[in-house]
């Protein structure tokens, strides 16, 4: 949904979240995460290695990113576009590979 969109007080399934279409949804639900709140205590990077994992297929890592922008939202944090968690996405990869 666009984050623009969303109402916190309205979020029943997955499609609800902000940045979260069918698709990101059908890979959540491939993950075991049937219901927003399933998020709260997840990690974006574990999710994505392990979607990776799943699927046998390296999905593009902005996939983080969303994953980053709905566990925020789920926490607590404002609804906002998945691209704004891209430069520290790329930050935090960069210091792990190091």
């Amino acid at each position: 949904m666009n984050p623009l969109k969303v109402d916190r007080n309205n979020i029943k399934k997955l499609t609800d979240l902000p940045n979260v279409g069918k698709a990101v949804a059908a890979d959540l639900t491939l993950l075991g995460i049937n219901h927003p709140d399933d998020l709260i205590q997840r990690d974006a990077f574990k999710l994505y290695d392990e979607l990776c994992h799943i699927t046998q297929s390296r999905h593009d890592p902005c996939v983080i990113d969303v994953f980053m922008s709905v566990i925020r939202f789920m926490q607590g944090e404002p609804a906002r576009p998945w691209w704004e968690y891209t430069a520290e996405r790329k930050q935090i990869l960069l210091k792990s590979a190091t």
